[in-house]
């Protein structure tokens, strides 16, 4: 069996800047051997979804706006750069990146915290389309689809350490 630290190494990242909930999953038991993508993914949500709201929103805040002011800066995790990378958010036109970073303010103004999309199977216009749809939905039906895209997330880089269950 995996030690705590050594668990919490692997993956405390998995949930961008986050590693409580890994932390948690193994301190509350939730974690046993083997290690498998299904049952470690699971693991982790259940504990993100037990977490209070103010916690839940911190991990929304921890995520990068896409194409934002981090990725311009080369400060993205490598997680988030590889995966924004993939949809060829790291290529925007200057139109592109206006648009990108006025609906960014905008969403952030509105929700509280940054736009979030599981960019895996996505291209920069099917993640713009849905920007833009998702801007027009009340704040709590945003804040359940961010964490619901955070659960899909954090399911890729799972998928990515480990075997599937």
């Amino acid at each position: 069996m995996i030690d705590r630290d050594e668990f919490v190494g692997r993956f405390g990242g998995v949930f961008e800047h986050s590693p409580w909930i890994a932390e948690r999953a193994f301190d509350n038991g939730r974690i046993a051997a083997p290690l498998r993508a299904g049952p470690v993914h699971d693991a982790l949500c259940a504990e993100f979804r037990a977490a209070r709201h103010d916690e839940r929103l911190g991990v929304l805040r921890a995520h990068p706006d896409l194409a934002g002011k981090l990725a311009i800066a080369g400060e993205l995790t490598e997680e988030s750069k590889s995966e924004q990378a993939g949809a060829g958010l790291d290529r925007l036109s200057a139109e592109e990146h206006a648009r990108f970073t006025e609906l960014n303010t905008r969403y952030v103004d509105g929700f509280g915290f940054p736009f979030i999309i599981a960019v895996k199977g996505h291209d920069k216009d099917s993640i713009l389309a849905a920007f833009e749809t998702r801007i027009g939905n009340d704040a709590q039906t945003e804040f359940e689809t961010a964490c619901a895209q955070v659960e899909k997330i954090a399911g890729f880089r799972i998928a990515s350490i480990l075997p599937e269950a």
